[in-house]
């Protein structure tokens, strides 16, 4: 299968189970493009209807990426069959895409849920607090981590360059080496 371009074909999968946060959202909705394996990680409540997490699809996928050729679900087709039916009623459109079940690509989200699984476990430690106030950090960081399968990050799949962040503000290249003087060790009195 020739895959035509970026977010064109999607797998998406939920992490349930997690603690209720403040603002009453209790699992994540993990939806990964399969070319660039850029993700996006939504916080949702596992009781959320089709309606409503059509709604949301729109406002936070369709929006950056457009509708997709194919939504891949690495669980339960059926779920997939239903919300494409929701998806073509909130957009108040017929979509002609596949909503078929490949179980061959069952691990792009179950390898992209296990690295999600370990980034919130170390944010949770790490800052005490709910993991929806993270949920922004981590998918940065896991767009922004090296993939080998890509032999680039995800970012730089999908955009076409490395991004810049405010703790490394310069132009990234290859061949650039940085001194000794790029890390210097703390000394206790």
């Amino acid at each position: 299968m020739v895959l035509e371009w970026k977010w064109d074909r999607i797998t998406m999968d939920f992490v349930t189970g997690l603690p209720l946060t403040p603002k009453k959202k209790d699992a994540i909705w993990v939806v990964v493009d399969r070319l660039t394996k850029s993700a996006h990680f939504i916080s949702v409540c596992i009781d959320y209807s089709l309606n409503k997490l059509a709604d949301l699809y729109i406002g936070e996928i369709v929006r950056l990426h457009r509708v997709p050729i194919s939504i891949i679900p690495d669980k339960d087709p059926r779920f997939t069959l239903w919300f494409s039916k929701k998806l073509q009623e909130a957009l108040g459109k017929k979509l002609n895409f596949s909503t078929t079940f490949h179980p061959q690509t069952n691990c792009q989200s179950e390898r992209v849920i296990q690295i999600l699984e370990d980034m919130l476990g170390c944010c949770i430690l790490e800052f005490k607090g709910s993991w929806e106030k993270y949920l922004p950090l981590i998918e940065f960081a896991y767009n922004n981590s090296f993939q080998s399968s890509l032999k680039m990050a995800p970012y730089k799949a999908l955009y076409g360059r490395k991004c810049r962040t405010l703790l490394y503000w310069t132009e990234l290249r290859k061949n650039q080496i940085h001194g000794v003087n790029f890390v210097t060790p703390l000394t206790h009195n």
